[in-house]
């Protein structure tokens, strides 16, 4: 008799599709002990880091690879004046692993390998370099022997990853100076760490880590997955980093990219071997369409060894706390969701699913889990797939957290193409509060996608070139006070609504201008949008001070009062032609009012007797608006008896938030 798993019970929409929840289960059951034997531990079998690449041995080196199509392989670099005759390795069995011991080699020495297959001669760098970066005089990539006579002295192990929902701060290293250059690891631990710490963040999450040649992919075509990106300097530089974070209690996440790799041959793993199918499909099914880059073949157990690997070796050896899977909706579907609306559930299990790209996931998530119990997993997944986040054994994927892209589509096409009368109180209401049972999600209004060039940040949507001249603190604006009141009611109806987590890109909280644009040939190499303004927060002249200030009230109000941890929000009024909506979530109570002329009545007559304390207002003074203490619109006490009418007046364009009070004589509960 089948087992019946959780998820269906959590979702009876799935009542139909019990086979296919079976189905999963059971290739991931038989590729575990495909994949394990008789071992009991995934995080035994996920190390091949510890037995490939560079290891010493004494005086000598051993250096061990795979390269099942190779037909002859030698260790030429530095140590061995780039000899081709004097090092050549030995196949060592019949899944073709090779080896050679060397001596010679030292920290800091440069290596290649050259792979004789098909009968041609070709050079690549080693699969399990720990360091890879770019020769001053030729610009090729090459490898290099990290291997310091002192090792990094972590002093992070009481380190835990709090419980709290993570309000997370997305960073990218080298765009993190004001000045027009590639900032260094070390710059972002000085100087971008205690600002996180500061605006309230209790998590990072780090773009662009693993190595890539093309500075302006983001970080997104990757060649080198063993290797820390040299763009910001040596590999202790990112230790410092990580170990400083969690002196200063904040968690650390890598935004992992295993959904595919660039299609790089002489500094990436593509035809390593001189076969295409080392690691990826052949033909049409290896290519992705859209992102001109390789896509793994999940079914082949050596891959799996290699990605398995490879988040061990990210958490052990760095000390990262979790991931964020990038691309995850490409892995799941044969047509990576390309052009795919996905309105019935038939989409999610159908001859078009990657069922062992979800056996990889399983997998990924019992090893990072199995390796650190309080690690953070978030799916980048825009099509929904049921049980993304809900346990293994219920007959989910693993992922805690799925990341709430529909939020960022749905406010870009809010600002961009609806007029402020005629938004939808409940639509907002709905693409703001349906999730999937039971699965957790990470709320956010923009990310580093809404900021790319091409596209536009929220504030740049809703002030446009207004902002290059009227954001000094004494310039009226009618367009800036608009996209000032705007911007921070979104921000806080998301966080304080939208999920059981947070997402904000560095610079976003206090509006930052324009876009990004990683310099490239097509801008002249131009690193004018590609750094982060801070003097614009910093200078207390200026409106970006304002929605800062505002910003950090708005996290400071979910770390102190743990909103996200509570369940979802209890809707309380809606009227859709005033424009308002309140709601309570946790002790708190959210009232908001977007209609752009009018002050509109909310009724709360379901709080009567109840004592609510004033909290904060997005249109306070110090936060830009021209609310005082002196005007502050709204009572601390919701009135009792039958013929009074009870509510509140909420100005226009304008919200508040509420804290229960504790009764005099009661217990806190």
């Amino acid at each position: 008799m089948a087992k019946t798993y959780k998820i269906l019970e959590r979702d009876p929409y799935l009542a139909d599709f019990s086979g296919d929840i079976e189905l999963r289960m059971n290739r991931y059951r038989e590729t575990k002990k495909r994949l394990l034997g008789k071992e009991k531990k995934i995080s035994s079998f996920a190390n091949g880091n510890l037995y490939y690449g560079f290891h010493q041995e004494g005086d000598e080196w051993v250096y061990r690879e795979w390269a099942p199509g190779a037909e002859a392989m030698a260790l030429i670099g530095d140590f061995n004046g780039w000899d081709r005759e004097a090092n050549p390795m030995r196949r060592i069995n019949e899944n073709g692993d090779w080896e050679v011991r060397v001596t010679g080699l030292e920290h800091g020495s440069y290596v290649k390998v050259q792979v004789t297959s098909g009968g041609k001669v070709f050079d690549r760098i080693p699969l399990y370099i720990h360091r890879v970066e770019a020769d001053p005089e030729t610009h090729d990539f090459r490898g290099q022997i990290w291997n310091p006579a002192e090792p990094f002295c972590w002093t992070d192990q009481e380190y835990k990853v709090s419980k709290k929902a993570p309000l997370i701060y997305e960073a990218h290293i080298g765009m993190s100076d004001e000045e027009g250059h590639i900032a260094s690891y070390d710059h972002f631990t000085e100087e971008i760490l205690p600002r996180i710490k500061a605006d309230g963040y209790n998590t990072i999450q780090l773009m662009a880590v693993m190595q890539h040649p093309y500075y302006a992919s983001f970080g997104y075509q990757v060649t080198n997955f063993f290797a820390a990106s040299s763009w910001y300097g040596e590999p202790e530089g990112l230790k410092r980093l990580v170990n400083r974070a969690h002196e200063m209690g904040i968690t650390v996440l890598l935004d992992l990219v295993h959904s595919h790799a660039a299609r790089n041959t002489a500094d990436g793993i593509n035809e390593f071997d001189g076969t295409v199918y080392q690691f990826f499909h052949e033909g049409g099914e290896g290519d992705h369409p859209a992102w001109g880059t390789k896509l793994f073949d999940y079914g082949k157990p050596a891959v799996l060894h290699f990605l398995l690997s490879n988040l061990k070796y990210w958490l052990e050896e760095y000390h990262f706390d979790g991931f964020r899977f990038d691309g995850v909706t490409s892995m799941l579907y044969k047509d990576h969701g390309l052009g795919t609306g996905f309105d019935n559930y038939h989409k999610y299990f159908s001859m078009n699913t990657d069922t062992q790209a979800i056996t990889y996931l399983q997998l990924a998530n019992e090893l990072i889990h199995e390796v650190r119990k309080d690690a953070i997993t978030i799916a980048e997944d825009m099509s929904g797939m049921p049980g993304m986040c809900l346990p293994i054994r219920e007959g989910g994927v693993g992922f805690d957290y799925r990341l709430g892209m529909g939020l960022p589509d749905f406010w870009v096409k809010t600002v961009s193409k609806v007029p402020d009368e005629y938004w939808d109180m409940g639509k907002m209401w709905y693409e703001l509060t349906t999730r999937r049972p039971g699965e957790k999600s990470i709320a956010y209004c923009e990310s580093h996608d809404q900021a790319l060039v091409g596209d536009k940040t929220i504030i740049f949507w809703l002030a446009d070139q207004e902002m290059y001249w009227h954001m000094q603190k004494d310039d009226p604006s009618l367009v800036i006070e608009r996209a000032m009141e705007l911007h921070k009611m979104i921000r806080l109806i998301t966080m304080s609504l939208g999920g059981d987590g947070y997402l904000n890109f560095m610079g976003n909280e206090f509006g930052h201008p324009e876009w990004i644009d990683f310099p490239r040939e097509g801008n002249g190499n131009s690193f004018h949008y590609c750094r982060r303004q801070w003097s614009l927060a910093d200078n207390p002249d200026l409106k970006y001070h304002q929605l800062e200030a505002f910003d950090n009230a708005m996290i400071a109000l979910n770390e102190k009062g743990k909103v996200m941890d509570k369940e979802g929000g209890k809707l309380l009024y809606l009227h859709n032609d005033n424009k308002t909506l309140a709601y309570t979530r946790g002790d708190y109570l959210f009232i908001f009012n977007f209609h752009p002329t009018r002050d509109s009545w909310v009724d709360l007559h379901s709080l009567r007797g109840q004592k609510f304390r004033r909290v904060m207002g997005s249109a306070q003074k110090c936060f830009g608006g021209w609310i005082g203490e002196e005007n502050w619109p709204v009572p601390e006490v919701f009135p009792e008896g039958e013929n009074m009418k009870e509510g509140l007046c909420i100005p226009r364009r304008c919200a508040f938030v509420y804290k229960k009070a504790r009764v005099r004589g009661t217990k806190k509960a």
